[in-house]
């Protein structure tokens, strides 16, 4: 799928989070909670990583964004280069940008959605290692966490 689609953002790029700020506000026409089904969240060094998860039961929060008229390529361009995304299935990519499915929590149509999910080799080191994030929040988890 191509085409101007969504953002699903489940990090820093969330409403209140420092990327936020920096890359959405003021270039969103609407930003709306989310599900991520299918996908597991790991706690990384100072932002999120969400992998797809084998048996289906795990699911990610976030927001779905929407971009203004305008702001699409730039936009997408700016969170490819904050992402470490180079190039689809790039072993040198962080995060790879995938097309998914999310869902309203209080339900509605499925719609799909960019989705920034760890890279090739991030995800084997986190899936291996790494701190799952239990409830698949990240920003309850960060609200609650107080260092």
């Amino acid at each position: 799928m191509t085409g101007p689609l969504p953002f699903f953002v489940y990090g820093t790029l969330r409403p209140g989070g420092p990327n936020h700020a920096l890359f959405l506000a003021g270039r969103t026409v609407a930003e709306e909670p989310a599900l991520l089904p299918g996908a597991l969240l790991y706690d990384g060094p100072g932002y999120p990583y969400a992998v797809d998860d084998a048996s289906g039961a795990g699911r990610v929060a976030g927001e779905v964004v929407t971009a203004r008229p305008g702001e699409y390529a730039r936009l997408l361009a700016e969170l490819d280069r904050l992402e470490e995304y180079l190039a689809p299935g790039d072993p040198r990519n962080l995060y790879e940008r995938v097309v998914r499915e999310v869902v309203r929590p209080g339900g509605g149509s499925p719609l799909h959605a960019w989705v920034y999910v760890a890279g090739a080799e991030v995800a084997r080191g986190l899936l291996t290692g790494g701190a799952l994030v239990p409830d698949g929040d990240w920003a309850r988890r960060r609200t609650a966490d107080p260092a």
